[in-house]
C-alpha cells in the first residue's frame, strides 16, 4: 500500500531543505516510511528531533519531517522556501486532493528522479540488530 506524503530534509536545512510530495510505502506497524531509496523511522509520540523532524534516516541518521498533504497546497512551513518536487506518479493524485488543474511552476516541479527503495534489504537490516544495538530504535 503506497500514501501520499509530504516529505522534506531537515538536517543541515532547517525549513529550507528539499522536498518532496510522493509515495511513501509504510511497515506493516506503520513506524517506518520507505521512501526514495530510504528507511525513515517514526520519532515516539509528538517528539521532534533538535532539528526539528519527526523521523529519522535509519542509515544516515539524517532528520525529515513527513507529513500528509494539505488540500490548500500551503505543505512547506511558512518560513521555508524553495521549490517541492512532486512524484511524477502522484501528480494526478496531488492535482485532484488540491483541486487543482495544474501546479503552481513557481512554487513546484514534477520529477522522475525518485528511486524506488529496496524494503527487504532494509527489513533484513533492521532485524538483524538486536534492540540494544539498533540507535534507531531507541528513539522514544
Amino acid at each position: 500500500m503506497k500514501i501520499l506524503r509530504y516529505v522534506e530534509l531537515k538536517s543541515g536545512y532547517s525549513d529550507n531543505g528539499p522536498a518532496w510530495i510522493g509515495y511513501v510505502t509504510p511497515s506493516k506497524t506503520g513506524r517506518t516510511l520507505y521512501f526514495n531509496g530510504r528507511a525513515l523511522v517514526k520519532l515516539k509520540g509528538q517528539r521532534r528531533d533538535a532539528e526539528g523532524g519527526n523521523y529519522i534516516d535509519t542509515e544516515t541518521r539524517e532528520s525529515f519531517w513527513v507529513s500528509g498533504v494539505k488540500k490548500k497546497a500551503n505543505d512547506r512551513h511558512w518560513a521555508g522556501t524553495g521549490r517541492v518536487l512532486v512524484e511524477a506518479a502522484a501528480l494526478p493524485e496531488y492535482l485532484k486532493l488540491i483541486k487543482a488543474d495544474a501546479l503552481d511552476k513557481s512554487r513546484y516541479d514534477v520529477t522522475d528522479s525518485i528511486v524506488p527503495t529496496d524494503i527487504a534489504r532494509f527489513e533484513r537490516l533492521l532485524n538483524s540488530r538486536s534492540r540494544d544495538d539498533c540507535e534507531v530504535a531507541s528513539f522514544k
